[in-house]
């Protein structure tokens, strides 16, 4: 079955993990592009500024301070929807937090706390949106689920084993209600977004029991490289979406060659996700919401604005012009060996 979405314009856009990061950057870049917003964060202070911010300049945006990882919660972001716009066209399941550190170091309590937001919060918005959009689609569109998922939905990455394991979680899970969407004939566009590193305060806010503060592994992608990728798979129903091409060839690696990629990430990337600043803060984003409303980690030595391989996977003419090209030039080369 064939699915059609609105243009953005037209769409009311529910935001998990509004206030900060990609979720922030995708929350500014639809009210850009005129959609219609329920905001969601823990708190609601931010929620408030945001929406302000957002109205202000022409904007429409509502908030719902919730704790996504809280089942009993959820329904009102729903009925916050349905109030204030009659519904919801797309739901995007941003909310996430993350634990630096090696796993034998951790808290059993905080593999839960991470999992509640970072998998459940996902399950549990997912099944909210997939039983509304289901049953309302009588306008000749469908609606769209997108979950944030990683490369590490692919790829494992050392002291960063639970975040890894929920990531692994929400791929298995988003690409079964897929299926079972599909099979019930039920008109929503299931997506799948996997950022590499991305350059926001994700480190800043997670957990961590190493003794420096975290960072992530180069190359580094702009977060309005993410939000532009969510948003285009809110009108372009896909399956799934890399952002980042550093963080494609990396999952490839670990398909091809899954043995050498281990040795890379236990030589390389155990190092590369710690500074040499001395950690003074622990389990920040577990217990407490983010306030901060930034896009942007604080200091990044390069981040990269553009992402070649993104632009390409959002324009298919522009993907098969580089494949051919590929191609054709991998012949040329076997020609010319003796």
């Amino acid at each position: 079955m064939a699915l059609h979405l609105k243009d953005l314009e037209h769409q009311t856009v529910i935001i998990t993990g509004a206030t900060t990061g990609i979720g922030l950057a995708t929350a500014r870049m639809a009210a850009d592009r005129g959609a219609r917003l329920v905001l969601v964060a823990r708190d609601e202070n931010a929620l408030r500024e945001l929406c302000d911010e957002i109205n202000l300049t022409g904007g429409e945006a509502v908030h719902v301070a919730v704790d996504i990882g809280d089942k009993a919660q959820v329904h009102r972001i729903t009925q916050t929807a349905i109030d204030t716009f009659g519904g919801f066209d797309t739901w995007i399941n941003n909310a996430g937090v993350s634990l630096f550190g090696n796993l034998l170091d951790i808290d059993e309590k905080d593999y839960h706390r991470l999992f509640d937001t970072t998998y459940w919060g996902v399950v549990y918005g997912s099944l909210e949106a997939a039983r509304h959009l289901a049953g309302k689609r009588r306008d000749g569109y469908a609606g769209a689920i997108i979950n944030l998922g990683s490369i590490a939905s692919d790829q494992a990455i050392p002291y960063q084993g639970m975040y890894s394991a929920a990531k692994h979680a929400v791929k298995g899970f988003t690409d079964a209600l897929r299926m079972e969407l599909e099979h019930a004939g039920a008109p929503i566009s299931v997506t799948l977004i996997k950022p590499a590193s991305i350059a926001t305060p994700f480190p800043e806010h997670a957990g961590n029991v190493m003794d420096t503060e975290p960072t992530l592994p180069p190359p580094l992608y702009e977060p309005r490289i993410v939000a532009r990728s969510i948003l285009y798979c809110a009108e372009h129903p896909r399956r799934v979406m890399y952002v980042g091409g550093g963080g494609r060839f990396m999952t490839a690696l670990g398909h091809c060659a899954p043995r050498m990629m281990d040795k890379i990430m236990s030589a390389k990337i155990i190092k590369q996700q710690q500074t040499e600043k001395p950690e003074h803060r622990r389990h920040f984003a577990l217990q407490e919401a983010a306030t901060d409303r930034r896009e942007r980690v604080r200091y990044a030595s390069h981040v990269s604005k553009t992402s070649l391989y993104n632009n390409a996977s959002m324009h298919p003419l522009l993907t098969t012009t580089v494949l051919a090209s590929t191609l054709i030039g991998a012949v040329v080369l076997a020609e010319r060996r003796p």
